[in-house]
């Protein structure tokens, strides 16, 4: 269950070199108590310009962060609230992944603020709506 705030990062490469080194610090964040990893997401440019995922760098992964954010070709603005487009972030003849990543420590905090009257002004971060949406995906 998603308690969190969930940021979704966006992450280009022009030439992968995966050496684990970011998964490890997502470990050693998650074994901390501070974020929950929730889904990875691997996209690459092909020649034509299309973007297609890359299923045998993270086997297992991807899914959810595709259902939530609208498969590869980008997000929903009626779901997300977001007009972003993951099909415009990856670079030419590259490679993206995204990562989506609970923020477990800031659960308290963003319950307190919103007790308080807080308003969002600005955010990266997925809205309660979609976090109860990614609830629904992962179950």
């Amino acid at each position: 269950m998603t308690t969190g705030p969930v940021q979704v990062l966006v992450l280009g490469f022009g030439e992968p070199h995966f050496d684990g080194s970011a998964l490890r610090e997502l470990a050693r964040l998650r074994d901390a108590g501070v974020v929950r990893l929730v889904d990875l997401l691997v996209v690459r440019r092909t020649a034509d310009g299309s973007l297609e995922t890359v299923d045998d760098l993270l086997e297992g992964h991807g899914a959810v962060a595709a259902a939530l954010l609208g498969d590869a070709d980008g997000s929903d603005p009626d779901e997300t609230g977001e007009t972003w487009s993951l099909a415009d972030l990856v670079p030419e003849r590259g490679v993206a992944v995204v990562a989506l990543v609970e923020h477990l420590w800031a659960g308290p905090l963003a319950t307190s603020l919103r007790q308080a009257g807080a308003a969002l002004l600005e955010e990266t971060w997925l809205s309660e709506a979609d976090r109860a949406r990614l609830t629904a995906l992962e179950a």
